[in-house]
């Protein structure tokens, strides 16, 4: 038990020991959860409150922005990339010592991995965690109609509680009001309407929203707290919260049980001493990252070392093992291209034996060059032989399983792509300074499971951006081959 800072009353720790929380979801995609979110986030920051931010699902875009409104690293939770039993306990360490959790959903509620059942949907989170849900429709085009969407998703899924909505697009006072008869009788708690404006809008291109630090600065997310001061009941919304923190305790109690039932069962991270100094790319061309994956390094004892490869000539001094992360080479290929002293070092580096884990636009750059839609190419680091070229339109989206071999260890690891690119050109018989490129699966392939990318010398690389917490040991490997590399770097 803990003192409520907005009222000074006890409040009752939810899940696993974390704080009380809210869920904001939607019917679909496109209907505000991503403004709405940030608002109450803006919202209570400035009322003093601590808010940890959480995305569903495996998108790195949103966490970015959640990150910077709240002032609080934003974290990952999907119950297919990890399992039930992470999530809770992810959930539990990352709020214990916030004030309560603010979980941007995605897509609609219910939508997941399959249309047969809630598995990797907000729902599951929700219902994991027993943190009320917090909906946003978009009432742009609609009036007492609003009123047959809430009804439907409020009675669904027993497990899950709908218990406040918030419209998204009002048109004025006038609208909010019909808006508010309609949903009178439904058993929600109506929290308020943002209106329809420009101001709250984030510009996008083609994997999403601009990442944080492109669209706004410092102070870039007061107009979305001004938003959810001027338009929502925050008073409400932190009430809502209280009260169903002892739904949240029963949940706490089944969600140890499942957690105490898995095989490995998930244990809390604990930083080791660092064994070696690994380099993690963080820059407008590298910043996709779980957050979990950076955690799970560093618990197998690997110091990590940020710099960026858009701004430095060389690579950091000292450094045995390299973390090329996705984001956006595409965009800045051109500064990337003219960076040759760093190629060569990248090139060096994993020649003498460095350890280099790569993916998505990590692999782009360690290929020879990046074709772009104009034509024209910008080499890379060339530590890989082919060609990546991009493309106009969506190459491949969705869930991916891989089992990669690697020190003569099999592990089953679990993640996502999301591309506008193709490897074109690969040699044959590829190798580097004689030595065959290894082929973990074919560049293409579709298949749901199966290896995945290239391996030569301590090098993996691929396109799916892997979670390391769907593989107990994969982190531990990475840091082991860093680790190895010490002594052919010195």
């Amino acid at each position: 038990m803990s003192d409520d800072p907005t009222t000074g009353h006890a409040t009752s720790e939810g899940a696993g020991g974390s704080r009380p929380g809210i869920v904001v979801a939607a019917p679909q995609s496109g209907s505000g959860k991503t403004t709405v979110t940030l608002a109450v986030i803006a919202a209570l920051r400035a009322r003093g409150l601590v808010v940890q931010p959480f995305k569903v699902g495996p998108d790195f875009i949103d966490p970015s922005h959640l990150t910077a409104a709240a002032g609080r690293r934003a974290r990952n939770l999907d119950a297919w990339l990890t399992t039930p039993g992470y999530v809770t306990r992810l959930a539990a360490d990352a709020t214990r010592d916030a004030d309560l959790a603010v979980v941007e959903g995605m897509m609609g509620l219910f939508d997941g991995v399959d249309g047969a059942s809630d598995r990797g949907s907000t729902a599951e989170i929700a219902a994991l965690l027993g943190w009320p849900v917090l909906l946003v429709v978009d009432a742009s085009a609609a009036a007492r109609s609003v009123a047959a969407v809430v009804r439907g998703f409020r009675t669904f899924a027993a497990g899950v509680e709908v218990a406040a909505v918030v419209f998204d697009r009002v048109g004025g006072t006038g609208h909010l009001r019909m808006l508010e008869d309609a949903c009178a009788g439904e058993g929600v708690v109506v929290l308020g309407g943002l209106p329809a404006t420009e101001t709250l809008d984030i510009p996008e291109r083609h994997l999403g929203l601009h990442v944080a630090g492109e669209a706004g600065g410092p102070h870039g997310y007061d107009a979305f707290a001004r938003a959810a001061v001027e338009h929502l009941d925050l008073d409400a919304l932190l009430r809502l919260v209280r009260e169903r923190a002892p739904r949240a305790r029963v949940a706490a109690g089944a969600a140890r049980a499942a957690e105490a039932a898995e095989t490995p069962p998930v244990r809390p991270l604990v930083t080791a001493r660092p064994r070696c100094r690994i380099a993690v790319a963080r820059d407008a061309a590298f910043c996709f990252y779980y957050e979990d994956n950076l955690e799970l390094l560093r618990a197998a004892g690997a110091e990590i070392v940020e710099w960026s490869p858009l701004a430095a000539s060389r690579l950091p001094a000292d450094v045995d093992g390299l973390y090329l992360g996705g984001g956006y080479p595409e965009l800045h290929a051109r500064t990337l291209g003219a960076a040759s002293v760093l190629a060569d070092d990248v090139r060096r580096f994993a020649a003498r034996g460095g350890m280099i884990y790569a993916e998505c636009g990590g692999f782009m750059y360690l290929q020879r060059a990046i074709r772009l839609l104009d034509g024209s190419e910008a080499e890379m680091a060339g530590v890989l032989p082919g060609i990546v070229a991009m493309r106009p339109r969506l190459v491949a989206i969705g869930y991916r399983e891989r089992a990669v071999t690697l020190d003569g260890r099999c592990l089953t690891v679990r993640g996502q792509e999301f591309r506008y690119s193709r490897l074109v050109e690969w040699p044959e018989r590829a190798t580097v300074d004689g030595e065959e490129v290894r082929l973990l699966a074919p560049p293409e392939a579709e298949a749901p499971s199966g290896a995945e990318g290239f391996a030569w010398r301590r090098v993996v690389a691929g396109y799916v951006h892997l979670h390391f917490g769907s593989a107990p040991g994969f982190a531990e490997l990475l840091v082991a081959r860093a680790v190895a590399a010490r002594g052919s770097l010195a």
